[in-house]
């Protein structure tokens, strides 16, 4: 390959490394955006006693507060997740155009397949996940933490410094870092299959063409590959946010990933492990659909 040749060919990777970021944030803004009034309804229904119901504590916020209630709080997950989003579908093309290339060399054939897939999304969930882990530490510990003179944060800085405080940059802020790690990669992976299985089915069945197929079928192959990661990796993040909720030092319960595996389900069954999905898939259809299809779309826009 030629000088220039190599430098356009560097220069065309970094520009679509930079397409796939962009697309990712943009994806990662809408997830926020259609999943944060879920969000604040589980905060509330988390940390206080006044609300018999999700539907009631809506109503109540709708009623009281007004529909601009529902977002509060929202700049903290907007740049946080918009990031881990933005990371995800990095790292995920990244990977893919990889494996397309050792495909090509081996089979002379650049198509992945599904396991291929499954490798390029759990790359990208340990990609994730080192931002992933403390972004949602943090959130987790704002959203359990008492009301009123027993709050314990005030606010995600002052949450950090403390938990740095409390058991080291390791062992506090990257609490739970192991079984995040497990949740990651299978969640992504069966997230990013699932939605590229159910793509190119559709492309082979109809004979069409990838950026033929309408915003509303992305829409609902986003939704079901949502559902597919919850229902893949839930009791994974059951463990977590128990890890992630744990006290410090003589008020601990948990002191490792399979010690939390063992106690929840010595004291709960199989069902503790589940706590929580009903919403979870209810939050998981709308917030995924909305990802994919945003975007879907802005990669088509950037070309």
């Amino acid at each position: 390959m030629e000088p220039q040749e190599i430098l356009e060919h560097e220069g065309g990777g970094a520009l679509r490394t930079i397409k796939d970021l962009s697309a990712g944030a943009a994806g990662g803004i809408a997830q926020v955006l259609l999943g944060q009034p879920f969000d604040i309804v589980k905060v509330r229904l988390q940390t206080t006693t006044q609300y018999s119901s999700a539907l009631d504590c809506a109503s109540k916020i709708l009623k009281n507060e007004g529909p601009l209630a529902f977002y509060k709080g929202t700049l903290t997950p907007l740049i946080g997740i918009g990031a881990c989003v933005s990371v995800q579908f990095g790292a995920f093309h990244e990977a893919r155009r990889r494996l397309e290339e050792l495909n090509k060399k081996k089979y002379a054939d650049s198509a992945l397949g599904y396991g291929q897939y499954y490798l390029a999304g759990g790359f990208a969930g340990i990609t994730n996940s080192f931002l992933s882990g403390p972004i949602e530490h943090v959130r987790i510990r704002l959203q359990t933490q008492p009301h009123g003179a027993g709050r314990l944060y005030n606010g995600p800085l002052d949450c950090i410094r403390k938990l740095t405080n409390q058991g080291g940059f390791l062992k506090g802020l990257y609490r739970g870092q192991a079984v995040t790690y497990l949740r990651e990669v299978q969640a992504y992976g069966v997230w990013f299959l699932t939605f590229e299985y159910l793509m190119n089915q559709d492309a082979k069945r109809n004979n069409v063409k990838r950026e033929d197929i309408s915003s509303l079928k992305v829409a609902t192959y986003g939704g079901l590959a949502g559902e597919a990661l919850w229902l893949s990796s839930y009791p994974m993040d059951v463990v977590k946010s128990k890890m992630q909720s744990d006290g410090f030092g003589a008020q601990q319960q948990f002191k490792s990933m399979t010690d939390c595996f063992k106690k929840t389900y010595a004291a709960e069954g199989l069902a503790g492990f589940w706590k929580g999905i009903g919403p979870t898939l209810l939050r998981a259809m709308p917030v995924s659909a909305g990802t994919f299809a945003v975007v879907e779309l802005t990669m088509r826009a950037l070309g």
